[in-house]
């Protein structure tokens, strides 16, 4: 692959290099991390279409109290069956029923609970109806972030049954729904088209840095393929990468478990670990030409005020927080634009002109309206804090 440095694409914009010109980004990083709302970290953030009180069952408003660091999220449901109860055919008024009756959904971060989170916000892009694609948990949604689909999973693998991961490990069995709505249980291995393949067989290089492997462990072809070895990594060496500027074309970087920010883990611990993230690429060589796309795997049983857009079968599901950073990101924007999982999946797929994989992200937004190629901006290194 030619590389295509900043310098090129402002000399290519005097001959009509335009905003929507997305050649200079040859690094794309998706950060995957868990189980928050919009409304839950950026409710009050100016500008944003956000809340800060919500409705119960009853029909009472209830203001969103003050999340702690090392929220315990008690009772709290983020299943397939409570995500649909939750969100009340478009109502968003039963958080309290998957919670156990309590009001433990109602609850949100100040800023001075996630100040980098907002100085990012401020700086780059903060995308405010970014929708998850499952209503739904984990399994099924980081299933979409590599494939547009979840093969029908619509919830975690459980315990019951005698199901196995791709490398023949026990782990029980996950729920499928087929589309009359009958649910079966079977083994959480698959072997459907990911971004993973169109990305190799294009011959464009692609990592994926999470412990055990991640999602791709759940894909057969990969996990007893060559691509396990070569192209899968470890959270502690996309850092390593990121700092000498060794990056792939397009990587996806999950935190160990305690820095992802799921209920009861810290928060400031999570987002200090998302800081030496985001510090790696932009204090390493690749920033110049690095899009970086920082979301939540689901909803976690929080609270949000808007109701997602149901486009088939498996959701979408409530909105989850998208910071995108990046040279070319726009400086201090909103997009209201409607995105999901998927739309990082077409973000990709438009920038290396790769067929979709499914209808999903076939009809997705690519992404492109948070970007302006005419301007760059400068990194924002920020320090760590000291968490509670």
């Amino acid at each position: 692959m030619i590389k295509f440095t900043v310098l090129s694409c402002m000399v290519l914009f005097l001959a009509g290099c335009g905003a929507r010109d997305s050649t200079g980004i040859q690094h794309t990083v998706f950060i995957f991390k868990e189980n928050r709302t919009t409304d839950s970290y950026f409710g009050t953030f100016p500008g944003v279409d956000g809340a800060t009180q919500g409705v119960t069952s009853t029909g009472k408003v209830v203001p969103l109290d003050h999340i702690l660091d090392r929220f315990q999220g008690q009772g709290l449901c983020n299943a397939w069956d409570c995500a649909i109860a939750a969100i009340d055919g478009g109502k968003m008024d039963r958080f309290d029923l998957i919670a156990g009756g309590t009001l433990s959904s109602y609850t949100q971060a100040h800023e001075s609970d996630i100040p980098t989170y907002w100085a990012y916000a401020s700086r780059f892009v903060l995308a405010d109806h970014y929708f998850t694609s499952v209503h739904g948990p984990s399994l099924p949604n980081h299933l979409f972030s590599v494939a547009a689909q979840s093969g029908g999973v619509i919830d975690n693998a459980s315990a019951a049954g005698k199901g196995s991961i791709c490398d023949g490990t026990p782990v029980g069995s996950v729920t499928v729904i087929d589309k009359n709505g009958n649910r079966r249980q079977q083994s959480p291995c698959f072997d459907f088209q990911t971004l993973p393949d169109l990305l190799q067989n294009a011959g464009i290089s692609w990592a994926y840095y999470a412990g055990g492997g991640g999602v791709l462990a759940l894909i057969n072809h990969i996990r007893n393929g060559p691509a396990w070895q070569h192209n899968v990594g470890t959270p502690e060496q996309f850092m390593t990468d990121a700092r000498n500027g060794q990056l792939p074309a397009v990587s996806w970087l999950l935190p160990p478990g305690d820095k992802s920010e799921h209920p009861p883990n810290s928060i400031c611990e999570g987002e200090n670990w998302t800081v030496e993230a985001v510090n790696a690429i932009m204090q390493g060589p690749d920033w110049s030409s690095t899009a970086i796309f920082i979301t939540y795997d689901d909803f976690g049983g929080l609270y949000d005020h808007v109701p997602p857009p149901q486009v088939d079968q498996f959701g979408l599901g409530p909105r989850v927080p998208m910071l995108i950073i990046s040279p070319f990101a726009k400086r201090g924007y909103i997009s209201h634009t409607q995105y999901d999982h998927s739309s990082v999946l077409k973000f990709v797929e438009s920038l290396y002109r790769l067929p979709p994989l499914t209808e999903r992200d076939g009809g997705a937004s690519d992404m492109l309206d948070s970007f302006d190629f005419t301007h760059v901006q400068p990194p924002l290194v920020l320090s760590e804090r000291q968490c509670p």
